[in-house]
């Protein structure tokens, strides 16, 4: 069967989410990859999950690294298949266009959920000042649920 290259790109979550943050990127160029292996941890305001591949195949590039939040469509990765369900990813091109910069983190070594930061801005206070607060969110970030936890013990 004869291999071709597909872009993968990031999938839409819904009419109102336009946007995602990568979490964790599992794959990398070289790595062979099967229908369904997890590519990587993607995370809108509403949930994290889990990002997986469309098909078999080798990946050949990545273009998505933690912490960057990228736009629903935007390429992910470049793979090589020959799964023809998949032709209508087709690559165009040499290669998509660079990634946005990653978004700022607002601490220098803790990394906030979209829904995090939206819940201490509520609160009044400033997510970039907060350091002594407990991140228990997938890949070590600070979830909604640690902000909750951090406000009752501080306002308790």
């Amino acid at each position: 069967m004869e291999s071709f290259l597909i872009d993968v790109p990031v999938p839409s979550m819904g009419a109102t989410v336009y946007e995602l943050n990568v979490i964790v990127v599992k794959v990398q160029a070289g790595d062979r990859v099967t229908k369904g292996q997890r590519l990587g941890d993607l995370e809108s305001d509403k949930s994290t999950f889990e990002f997986e591949s469309p098909c078999d195949g080798v990946v050949k590039a990545v273009y998505a690294e933690a912490g960057q939040t990228l736009q629903t469509g935007q390429v992910f990765c470049r793979m090589e298949t020959s799964d023809e369900s998949q032709r209508h990813l087709t690559a165009k091109g040499d290669a998509p266009a660079a990634a946005a910069a990653p978004a700022p983190k607002p601490a220098a070594a803790l990394v906030w959920t979209p829904r995090a930061t939206k819940l201490a801005q509520e609160a009044g206070l400033d997510p970039t000042k907060i350091t002594d607060i407990e991140a228990t969110g997938p890949g070590n970030r600070v979830s909604g649920d640690d902000v909750v936890k951090y406000l009752a013990k501080r306002n308790g």
